[in-house]
């Protein structure tokens, strides 16, 4: 059987506060620990899922998120679900950084001219958010 290994023992070895081993334990991010007298104890297992739960952080997943990527799972999560979960955080991305560029250029446009019009860009702006919401209109 694995070494036993306290909260503090596991916060050294995965460069954690244990608050944010507790923290992902009361979220069930990781696997409830056993209790000897009163203490958490964990096996290596958890260091495993802890890897994982900080990758998916890193990479900005919610914590709804890992939940259903590492969800009725005690080890590594299956392909399929992470490709499933990584390809809509990819659009997400793809989304964040269309709409960056959006708002750069916009910032750059007004840094061409002596005296912005902020007032009139952002009606403009107003007036395209409202077009997009309503969808393309079609003239019969």
């Amino acid at each position: 059987m694995d070494k036993q290994m306290t909260i503090g023992q596991v916060a050294r070895r995965a460069g954690l506060r244990p608050s944010a081993i507790r923290y992902y334990e009361r979220l069930r991010l990781i696997p409830k620990a056993l209790r000897v007298n009163g203490q958490r104890r964990y096996d290596n297992r958890v260091l495993h899922s802890l890897a994982i739960v900080r990758f998916a952080r890193h990479v900005n997943f919610s914590v709804g998120e890992i939940k259903r990527l590492i969800d009725g799972l005690p080890g590594r999560p299956p392909p399929e679900r992470w490709r499933k979960l990584a390809a809509g955080k990819l659009e997400q991305i793809d989304a964040l950084i269309a709409r960056a560029k959006r708002v750069r250029k916009m910032l750059g446009d007004t840094l061409l001219h002596e005296c912005p019009m902020l007032v009139e860009r952002g009606d403009a702006l107003l007036s395209r958010s409202r077009q997009d919401q309503e969808g393309p209109q079609t003239n019969i």
